[in-house]
């Protein structure tokens, strides 16, 4: 797994809204939730998960969008609605799922894990080296940190 340069600059499909990243993902995942299918209108979504401090919005702004879910904003550019990412609110801890293909270079991006494989389409597959039926428990999170921190190249 390749480690990613920072700082990393991307933007919405259109240009209008732009971000930075200042710190690495401390973990990256796919999601095949029926939710992320209808947001992304894909599979599954892509989420590179980052501490809210490391990301800014640098050009433009975003809007709440998506189903209104207390202690999940997910935030859309205003002009063509590309989902860019999702701020959480879990007890006392907070993060950003970031869509990494949001990013200007999205190539050192892989789904260490998956997430809600229940509800996955028979053909869809990713090469998460871990797999939850639902989502790992947030016990199993500092070991699943821990093990993508090693897979960095």
């Amino acid at each position: 797994m390749n480690r990613p340069d920072l700082p990393m600059t991307g933007a919405c499909r259109c240009g209008h809204t732009r971000i930075r990243i200042v710190a690495a993902p401390f973990m990256t995942a796919a999601c095949h939730c029926s939710g992320c299918q209808k947001m992304s209108a894909s599979a599954y979504s892509l989420t590179a998960m980052i501490a809210p401090d490391a990301m800014e919005v640098i050009e433009g702004d975003t809007v709440i969008g998506g189903l209104k879910t207390p202690g999940q904003d997910h935030h859309f550019c205003p002009h063509c609605f590309s989902w860019m990412f999702t701020r959480i609110q879990m007890g006392g801890n907070s993060f950003l799922n970031l869509r990494p293909t949001m990013l200007d270079d999205a190539s050192w991006f892989e789904p260490f894990i998956e997430t809600m494989t229940a509800e996955c389409l028979p053909w869809a597959t990713t090469p998460a080296r871990h797999s939850y039926q639902g989502f790992p428990d947030m016990s199993e999170f500092p070991a699943l940190m821990a093990g993508f921190a090693a897979a960095q190249v």
